[in-house]
């Protein structure tokens, strides 16, 4: 019997315990929709994100110099470039034929087009083509060289291709270690940050402030400056690692200055943006829920696994109002182009809206929570 009973009594103790956690689960109908929901958005955003298929590539054609006119063979092979497709997708390249050389590299270097060709001022079949492509990019080099080499083929061309890697051959580590840094700076905010701002309320820890002679607004700027300076301590741990295990090169003290100058700008606005969001939840769980879904949105299609090419339309434009794509735009412009402030301004504008916008909204958000 006092088997039997010590039995009942833990089964009773356990449906109990079940019992309760269920209704608790069941009470908070926010948890339930996007514990259903994510899973949902992860098979549409992620599936999407990572395996579409990369066409109109910007691709230059020019005809070396010195020439008098446009060749035969300059014709044909920009004409089969612009058509050139595999299977029933759509075109490869998206094709722009420029006056000189000179001009193609500058739009190689602005980030105009991916690569450009270079054909040769005569038809002599030994004179190469020669290939200039932007090497930083994940499997675009690799479908612009793939394309080039097999349209010349179907000319008949028996002109060899040199190839050029600008920025010398960049494994996919070091392609996907720069969106890693962006990746730690979101996480390390949101994830910690935020839920750490929401125990603070729970715990009663924001009110005690208010019974002290700090004013409200030194509360708000030293929540958003300590959530800054752990984003950045993780953003540049995780740049230091690259270094070290995905062999990325600092080709200058100014490089090293303006890698740091963006990592401080984002941090600001992840941050202001986390203090906002926190700001409007109570719970935990609900601030978890929602932060996941925000991640998957802003990670996925700021181009840090695959390239922006590869996305639908439907997905792809999303990344004009994506912070962290212009931040992972701008340091792999550092960090693997080696290109300066001339190149990345279009990105520091693009984040430094942003975060004055996170700024003035987490402000406002929080300053409304703790009043």
């Amino acid at each position: 019997m006092t088997k039997d009973h010590d039995t009942n009594g833990m089964l009773r103790g356990a449906l109990a315990i079940f019992t309760r956690d269920f209704r608790k689960f069941l009470s908070n109908p926010f948890v339930i929709i996007m514990t259903l929901f994510m899973p949902i958005m992860y098979l549409i955003v992620f599936g999407n994100a990572m395996g579409g298929t990369i066409t109109g590539i910007p691709l230059g054609v020019v005809q070396e110099d010195p020439f008098v006119g446009e060749t035969s063979f300059y014709l044909a092979g920009t004409e089969i470039l612009s058509t050139y497709h595999q299977e029933d997708k759509p075109s490869l390249f998206q094709v722009t034929a420029f006056d000189d050389e000179g001009s193609a590299r500058e739009a190689l270097d602005t980030r105009r087009i991916s690569a450009y060709v270079v054909f040769p001022s005569d038809i002599t079949p030994n004179r190469e083509v020669r290939l200039y492509i932007d090497s930083s990019e994940y499997m675009i080099p690799t479908l612009v060289q793939s394309g080039v080499q097999a349209s010349l083929a179907s000319m008949g061309s028996r002109n060899p291709l040199q190839v050029y890697n600008i920025y010398g051959t960049i494994n996919y580590i070091q392609f996907f270690g720069v969106g890693v840094i962006v990746m730690a700076i979101f996480m390390t905010t949101m994830m910690g940050g935020g839920i750490a701002l929401i125990r603070d309320r729970e715990m009663g820890i924001i009110e005690g402030y208010l019974v002290t002679p700090v004013k409200r607004s030194s509360i708000i700027l030293g929540t958003i400056g300590s959530g800054t300076v752990r984003a950045f301590l993780a953003g540049f741990i995780i740049f230091l690692t690259d270094i070290l295990i995905a062999g990325v090169v600092m080709r200058s003290i100014w490089s090293f200055v303006l890698v740091v100058g963006v990592l401080l700008l984002i941090c600001v606005g992840i941050t202001s943006l986390v203090v906002a969001l926190s700001s409007r939840f109570s719970s935990q769980q609900e601030y978890a829920s929602s932060v996941a879904f925000l991640n998957l949105l802003l990670f996925m299609t700021s181009g840090a696994f695959y390239p922006v090419l590869g996305m639908p339309y439907w997905l792809a434009w999303l990344t004009a109002v994506n912070p962290e794509y212009y931040a992972i735009d701008a340091l792999r412009s550092i960090i693997l182009r080696g290109q300066g402030l001339e190149i990345i301004a279009i990105d520091i504008a693009a984040i430094g809206i942003f975060t004055v916008c996170a700024i003035i909204l987490g402000i406002m958000t929080y300053r409304r929570t703790i009043e």
